[in-house]
């Protein structure tokens, strides 16, 4: 089996899934449950210097993904100071402890936390182009705190600018991405949107914003030299290699754990244990940033390259031929591949469901 452990500031983590900042880590208990369940480092829910007063319905599945309008903890400072973290730190992984928003609130926060925290994560929800509120608040910790600080980052469009501006002020690492929004589903049976929140507006999370976050990673590890967190979207063990291969150090688990509960982070492991065997990897940390040197290696062109098909394991499900708007695909006894009328557009090579079809990148 290969070696799962990472290893972040001295924090030795048995595999890189961990919890997120989110319901899945929403008291010490729960913790304790995701800690049972696999998970190889906890990341506690935000809390601030008031408990969140958040409104219902909070929480949605659609089928264009997860949607909420979760706030901080609605649990009081005082009672993770008291009780919560203790019962989190009592499961023997590292603890991220997660706290928000403003530089204000932090300079009250971060005091009351640093005997629990092994690292702390800063949320800021900002996604303006001005990176001073960010600053300001990572300053905020850095005054307060002697372990590490992580700045939890939005999808912002020129991400690797921020992520810049906020390692020379002195974070230790970046967590990335926040939810995607504002979002609205509607609930066609009765007209009322599915959210609670004043506008009807919530957050969208979960497998559809993976992309999103792969490319903040992929971009922001270019330009800075401090370990990334990647969160958004992760569902199994291959999200997880992805999300590492475009740069992450480890990931955090949030929607999935909502929707599958704390058995899940051992599950996805599991996983990503299974994909190294299978790759003839010995180490997870082997496919941090490995998409960046494919990339390098990768021929760019504009001509068609016909897919190569396996017809030992074709099943003959018809999924290409039925998404193959140029008609080149017809399944009989074997699946052949008009090379005249393919465009080399690849939609068949990610719809097979048994890896029949293969495109050369190079």
């Amino acid at each position: 089996m290969a070696n799962l452990k990472v290893n972040i500031y001295g924090m030795e983590f048995s595999n890189p899934v961990m919890t997120a900042a989110g319901p899945g880590a929403k008291d010490g208990d729960l913790c304790i449950e995701a800690v049972k369940g696999g998970a190889g480092g906890l990341c506690t829910k935000t809390i601030s210097v008031l408990p969140a007063d958040v409104p219902r319905p909070c929480m949605g599945l659609t089928n264009s993904g997860f949607l909420n309008t979760e706030l901080w903890s609605e649990l009081p400072k005082e009672q993770w100071i008291k009780e919560e973290y203790q019962k989190a730190k009592s499961a023997g992984v590292p603890v991220i402890v997660s706290m928000g928003y403003t530089a204000d609130d932090i300079e009250k926060v971060a005091p009351l936390v640093k005997p629990y925290a092994d690292a702390v994560e800063l949320s800021t929800h900002y996604v303006g182009t001005d990176v001073a509120p960010i600053v300001n608040a990572l300053k905020a910790a850095k005054s307060a705190l002697d372990c590490p600080v992580f700045m939890k980052m939005s999808p912002h469009t020129d991400i690797q600018t921020i992520a810049k501006a906020v390692e020379e002020a002195g974070a230790d690492g970046l967590v990335m991405i926040n939810s995607f929004g504002p979002c609205m589903a509607i609930d066609v049976n009765t007209g009322y949107p599915i959210m609670g929140s004043k506008t009807g507006y919530g957050w969208l999370s979960g497998a559809p914003i993976r992309p999103l976050a792969i490319r903040c990673i992929y971009e922001a590890s270019q330009v800075v030299n401090i370990p990334i967190i990647g969160v958004g979207g992760v569902t199994c063990g291959r999200d997880v290699a992805e999300m590492m291969m475009a740069g992450a150090s480890a990931v955090q688990v949030c929607t999935e754990a909502i929707l599958r509960g704390p058995g899940v982070y051992g599950k996805i492991a599991k996983e990503l244990n299974e994909f190294l065997d299978e790759h003839g990897y010995s180490d997870v940390n082997e496919i941090k940033g490995l998409a960046h040197k494919k990339v390098d290696e990768r021929e760019f062109r504009t001509h068609t390259v016909v897919p190569k098909v396996d017809q030992d394991k074709c099943i003959k499900c018809k999924k290409c031929k039925a998404s193959c708007v140029y008609e080149a695909i017809e399944v009989g006894e074997t699946l052949e591949i008009d090379k005249d009328k393919c465009f080399g557009c690849g939609l068949c090579v990610t719809r097979c469901p048994k890896g029949a079809l293969t495109i050369s990148y190079k």
